[in-house]
């Protein structure tokens, strides 16, 4: 499933204030653990913008211009 960088951002406010345990909230919402900690990566770096879907060439271009 394909999720808005509003969901994503939602979902990790959920599993921040969560009781539970990050994998026991993850297996409830239906996230894998990979998805959501690249998502809470993104955000910690970037905030919520960096929640928003990234096209392809700019990975790409990310990726290439960090490696400089």
């Amino acid at each position: 499933m394909k999720y808005s960088h509003g969901e994503k951002h939602e979902i990790i406010r959920l599993v921040e204030a969560s009781s539970l345990s990050v994998r026991k909230t993850l297996k409830q919402i239906g996230v894998s653990k990979s998805t959501f900690y690249e998502w809470y990566r993104r955000y910690l770096e970037d905030g919520v913008e960096g929640l928003k879907d990234r096209t392809r060439s700019t990975v790409s271009w990310t990726m290439e211009h960090d490696r400089q």
